[in-house]
């Protein structure tokens, strides 16, 4: 058994692990706040943006004049043999199981997609399909760099008119089934719409290119404190304006709901989904009513330049619910830390005083016996 002396130097060391993650749960609190006021701001763009496409799409027809030509090709939907699945986590841990669930439910989907199967009516997506993975944040890159190469390209410069002009370009050699095209981890530094914009673009381009047939988002979803959940939305094509296409979800359990709601509690944020703010109400109000609204521009040409923004802000606001619910998962899981430590504090302050007493008792047993003999 330990003596008092040793008791006291743990005692004191977990004394400070507590002060640290005390300190983490405040800071990851506080973080919260502007995170959740961040996605509470962007919400307003988002919805009024997908209000004046729908209006739009009321007032231009989604197909060329002769009919058979889809206006834009975001709304082109084709056979799913090349994937591309955007995971987005976080870049540091201590925040429970945020990291390992996103990592679980991309590597679930990308499983299923690769299973051998024959299309059904039910399910009409064949099996064995090409997936191309693109990462955000330090964990999800590290996770699955372990599991998957990386893609490669060849450099081609080709030479034209008696070398008088070059043609330039990297085309992408596949290997391997699954790979690692893109890591987009500098995306959480800043949230800089710019750069998400450019993302978003390189993506765009591709699904028009016809490299990939689809485009995926794993992430968790924020909504409020204890309303989080870790889902899979399909991002392109584009079936219904305003809306998730979720494909797969996997909803908070009681007992982390309540983790999380005490850990809310004792920093002092609200578990409940905040209301709709005035400017919120206004943005889902626009575009809605039936009447004939007049564009400077005509509602085809301002439907094509739209729809892209229309991916980069669903990107963009997807990054900002999964920034949330880290920083909600790192409070929760430094608040329990502290509870633990405390619990460890009072084990060993128990144990502490019981050795104290022993040794005291045996002291006083030493002294009378010694007294007794004399």
């Amino acid at each position: 058994m330990a003596n008092v002396l040793d008791l006291k130097r743990r005692i004191r060391s977990v004394k400070n692990t507590r002060q640290i993650t005390k300190a983490m749960k405040m800071v990851s609190a506080a973080k919260l706040r502007r995170a959740q006021e961040r996605a509470m701001q962007a919400r307003p763009y988002a919805q009024m943006l997908a209000n004046v496409l729908q209006s739009l799409v009321r007032r231009a027809s989604l197909y060329g004049e002769e009919g058979a030509d889809i206006m834009h090709p975001l709304l082109i939907e084709r056979e799913e043999k090349n994937v591309l699945v955007l995971v987005i986590a976080g870049d540091k841990g201590f925040a429970g199981g945020f990291n390992s669930n996103i990592g679980k439910a991309a590597q679930k989907f990308i499983d299923y997609r690769r299973e051998p199967r024959t299309p059904t009516q039910e399910d009409p997506r064949p099996g064995e399909q090409n997936i191309d993975i693109e990462t955000v944040g330090r964990k999800s890159r590290d996770l699955f760099k372990r599991r998957y190469p990386d893609a490669t390209w060849k450099h081609v410069d080709e030479e034209y008119d008696n070398g008088l002009s070059h043609h330039v370009e990297d085309v992408r050699e596949r290997k391997q089934p699954i790979e690692l095209t893109h890591d987009l981890s500098p995306l959480l530094g800043k949230l800089n719409f710019g750069e998400v914009d450019k993302a978003a673009h390189d993506i765009i381009d591709r699904y028009e290119r016809g490299e990939i047939d689809s485009v995926y988002l794993v992430y968790n979803e924020f909504k409020s404190v204890i309303a989080q959940r870790v889902v899979v939305e399909k991002l392109l094509p584009i079936r219904k304006l305003g809306s998730q296409e979720i494909t797969a979800a996997e909803e908070m359990s009681e007992e982390q709901k309540e983790a999380t709601a005490h850990a809310a509690a004792s920093a002092g944020i609200s578990v409940n989904e905040p209301e709709d703010s005035v400017m919120e109400q206004e943005a889902k109000k626009f575009g809605t009513a039936d009447v004939d609204y007049i564009y400077d521009q005509e509602p085809s040409r301002l439907f094509r330049h739209l729809l892209p923004r229309y991916v980069t802000t669903q990107i963009y606001h997807a990054l900002l619910e999964s920034t949330a619910s880290e920083h909600a998962a790192r409070m929760t899981a430094m608040d329990a830390a502290s509870s633990n430590a405390s619990d460890m504090i009072d084990k060993l302050t128990l144990t502490m005083n019981r050795v104290r007493q022993a040794a005291i008792t045996t002291e006083i047993i030493e002294i009378v016996s010694g007294a007794a003999a004399l």
